[in-house]
């Protein structure tokens, strides 16, 4: 299974509409919103989406995005 950084979980935390494909898409759109100056932002959804990409959706469906705190 795909390893996501805290920082990865928290921003597919943010933008997760329920299914790998959505939140794919909507990290596509966060990033053509991006200003120069967010390269941090702008580097981490390309990291997210790169291991999106490689996997699937059993995969995604078996992540713990919302943890019991």
């Amino acid at each position: 299974m795909t390893d996501f950084t805290k920082d990865e979980m928290i921003c597919m935390m943010l933008y997760n509409p329920g299914t790998r494909e959505g939140l794919m898409a909507e990290l596509e759109a966060m990033r053509s919103q991006l200003t120069p100056s967010e390269r941090r932002l702008g580097r981490l959804s390309k990291s997210i989406l790169t291991k999106l990409a490689g996997m699937t959706d059993e995969e995604f469906d078996s992540l713990e995005l919302y943890p019991d705190i």
